[in-house]
């Protein structure tokens, strides 16, 4: 089986991988209808995070159950599954909470970008759709395996509500599906922070009221003076660096929420700058295995269209153009398809 692997910044190759297979009764090994190029993903392609060894690639995916171990119970052969980053069992305290990424038994699900995938803790990790998808409903069943959840999740962890307003930090498919998300929540504002306009008018057709260009200090002071110096209600940070976390909470009013789910790089925060300012911050890897029946469900009725934020579709084995169009901007998310 070949699929793509990670040698170090800027270096994806497309090789010979072993096939996975079943090594404990409680996995399943899926036959990959979709796959994605997720923004963390350009972390260490960029050489920003370190990669030790060769490294496959790859954790957003759904497709066909091909085997089961002998204890899956939920999922059998022939299904149609979508299922998280993190394998959860679904069973123990933190998931019963709706904490599914920080599951006492979690595993990390990698080398998704390949033909066949190993998803350990299958009955707790995995989500059967209703039937098998019809082939324009993949691109949106994939994206709530990681960023519709993610976006949600952001939405979710900032207290958005009916009426709000919501400013998000961030235009990149997870920031696009958190003003989805918003939106659906019931936010009657939303902010979208982006200086892109092929991003922008993504931003508006799901959901967004106003477009803010302006970054750090800048963006802060166009949201203050949006909101008649209050602030927004929420704001979602989906970007992950120290200009975006504190963009996010000097944006947001006195008692206000962010919910933050970039992947931290080189953030910190000062313990009395946060004291001071009354602000609730949540958010962390996202728990998408809440999540997944409800948006499972959206997808499959047509309510909500989250394949939207795939704008370049490629052959599995040209994973290395998917990663160069999004490390360029050439594309905001790339989806390959075996």
């Amino acid at each position: 089986m070949r699929g793509a692997v990670l040698y170090g910044p800027g270096d994806v190759r497309f090789e010979e991988r072993a096939s996975p297979a079943i090594l404990k009764p409680t996995d399943a090994t899926i036959r990959i209808a979709a796959t994605c190029v997720c923004g963390s993903d350009l972390w260490p392609y960029r050489g920003l995070q370190a990669t030790a060894e060769p490294t496959p690639m790859g954790h957003e995916y759904c497709g066909i159950v091909e085997e089961v171990g002998s204890a899956v119970r939920s999922v059998k052969p022939g299904q149609f599954v979508i299922g998280s980053f993190f394998a959860s069992d679904n069973t123990c305290p933190h998931c019963y909470n709706g904490y599914q990424s920080s599951c006492q038994q979690r595993e990390f699900v990698g080398g998704a970008q390949a033909p066949v995938l190993r998803v350990p803790l299958a009955d707790g990790t995995l989500v059967a759709t209703p039937g098998i998808p019809p082939d324009d409903l993949i691109p949106s069943l994939l994206a709530v395996s990681d960023v519709m959840g993610t976006g949600w999740f952001a939405a979710d962890a900032a207290n958005v509500k009916p009426g709000a307003t919501v400013a998000v930090v961030g235009d990149g498919a997870v920031g696009l599906l958190g003003i989805l998300s918003a939106k659906i929540m019931g936010a009657e504002r939303i902010i979208a922070m982006s200086r892109h306009a092929t991003r922008q008018k993504l931003a508006l057709a799901f959901g967004a009221t106003d477009i803010v260009p302006e970054r750090g200090d800048e963006g802060v002071a166009r949201i203050k003076e949006m909101t008649r110096g209050i602030g927004a209600d929420s704001v979602l940070e989906c970007v992950g660096t120290q200009e975006s976390m504190m963009q996010a909470i000097h944006a947001i009013r006195p008692g206000g929420g962010v919910g933050y789910v970039g992947v931290p790089h080189g953030v910190e925060l000062n313990g009395e700058g946060l004291f001071y300012a009354h602000v609730r911050l949540h958010g962390g890897p996202a728990p998408v295995r809440r999540f997944l029946p409800k948006l499972i469900e959206q997808v499959w009725d047509r309510k909500i269209n989250p394949g939207k934020v795939f704008d370049l579709t490629l052959p599995l084995d040209q994973v290395a153009e998917g990663y160069r169009a999004m490390d360029e901007r050439r594309a905001i998310k790339t989806l390959l398809r075996p």
